[in-house]
């Protein structure tokens, strides 16, 4: 991890853990599983003000290209009103979004997903200039 640990941005923290303990009640043992691991790595993240979050930091409204092997996908996340997967819109409250936010450009990672333990790679993040409004968060 090029961090050292998972980088959120403040209000975006808030908005992920509001967002989890809604969606809690509504997914299958490996989404449970991933919100449990999630919400470990979390509790050593490292909550930064906006105007200190690196700009390779998977969040809220990022363009993200991962590759897992012989495949490169690239999505942006999005909160789960915005999703849209004809656009490559994904909702951070999926599999991958959980998988991918606070991570940085040129992290590897291992999931456990429903077809079984992925290895990915963050090729690129670009930011959308866009940060998640705060008036979300109420």
């Amino acid at each position: 991890m090029k961090y050292g640990s998972l980088i959120l941005e403040k209000k975006e923290y808030v908005l992920l853990k509001r967002l989890m303990n809604l969606a809690a009640p509504h997914r299958d043992m490996v989404e449970k599983n991933a919100v449990k691991r999630l919400n470990e790595e979390l509790a050593g993240a490292l909550i930064v003000d906006e105007q200190d979050m690196p700009s390779d930091v998977v969040r809220f409204n990022s363009t993200v290209t991962i590759n897992a092997g012989d495949w490169n996908r690239t999505i942006q996340l999005v909160i789960p009103s915005e999703r849209d997967a004809k656009s490559d819109k994904i909702s951070i409250m999926s599999l991958m979004g959980m998988v991918l936010i606070g991570y940085s450009a040129g992290d590897h990672l291992r999931w456990e997903f429903p077809n079984g333990t992925k290895e990915l790679s963050i090729v690129k993040v670009k930011q959308s200039g866009t940060p998640t409004a705060s008036s979300v968060l109420i």
